[in-house]
């Protein structure tokens, strides 16, 4: 946590709170390091300049200017507000606007990275270059995709949907909920699925991340949106984290077993 669609959620609310044109004033950075070192030697480079958009790749939020991105991923507990408040527990990095307006950066367990790269050294970069495509991309993550990546991978097609290698950012919880409604175990071997089952799963995975989105995201823990306000898509979930209970569909048992580190939920009656 966060995964995509909090992600996607959080850069959305970003675009909401920077007005076109806008340039960077000042950053300051109240700790040394969060996951990484931050980069405080070369920050003043882009002081003045514009923030010309914003986007999102994988988990990363990317703040474009004329000469380079600011890159930030928010870890496991990372959010960005606008608040011209006094500085709170856990507040790591403070980005003020020209226009006065400030982000601040909170991330209590500090897994969470921001840097600055210059454009041309983007595509190089090795966080981006092990990157698979965008789920929500039809060119590039289809059923055909899908169904020749996952030949001879002989592990549960929920590890294989979660490699960032193979499609980025379906997280947990997400790999769960798609797999649910593509009425495929996650423990079933990714190559052993058909073409229809991928076709199936694709189109599953796309419509989970996009209800995700426009609810806001799911709120297990730490994750808020940049107005501080919760997502609404935990409500929604037909399975995660939902062991014990019965399926809403057919009233089976939801069951549960830890897979690769992480809890995996599954219907007992749909997902044979």
């Amino acid at each position: 946590m966060p995964e995509l669609p909090e992600v996607e959620v959080v850069t959305e609310g970003l675009r909401k709170i920077i007005k076109p044109s806008e340039s960077i004033k000042d950053i300051k950075f109240l700790r040394k390091n969060l996951r990484n070192i931050l980069p405080a030697k070369i920050i003043k480079q882009v002081f003045g300049q514009k923030i010309l958009g914003l986007k999102r790749r994988a988990k990363y939020i990317l703040f474009e200017t004329p000469d380079h991105w600011l890159v930030s991923h928010l870890g496991m507990t990372g959010n960005w507000r606008n608040q011209n408040t006094n500085i709170k527990l856990h507040d790591h990095i403070v980005l003020t606007l020209n226009s006065g307006t400030q982000l601040i950066y909170n991330d209590p367990r500090r897994f969470g990275v921001f840097d600055i790269i210059h454009k041309k050294d983007l595509e190089k970069d090795k966080r981006f270059t092990i990157l698979g495509p965008e789920p929500l991309n039809s060119n590039e993550f289809h059923a055909e995709y899908l169904f020749t990546t996952s030949r001879n991978r002989k592990i549960p097609i929920k590890s294989f949907i979660m490699d960032q290698k193979i499609v980025v950012g379906v997280g947990n919880i997400y790999a769960v909920e798609a797999l649910y409604h593509a009425r495929i175990r996650p423990l079933a071997r990714a190559d052993k699925l058909t073409k229809v089952q991928c076709s199936v799963l694709v189109k599953a995975i796309q419509q989970v991340l996009k209800d995700a989105i426009v609810q806001g995201g799911s709120s297990i823990r730490d994750y808020v949106q940049t107005n501080g306000s919760s997502g609404g898509f935990q409500e929604s979930h037909f399975v995660y984290a939902r062991d014990g209970k019965p399926c809403r569909k057919c009233s089976g048992l939801i069951r549960s077993r830890v897979l690769s580190g992480r809890n995996t939920f599954w219907c007992v009656n749909c997902q044979k």
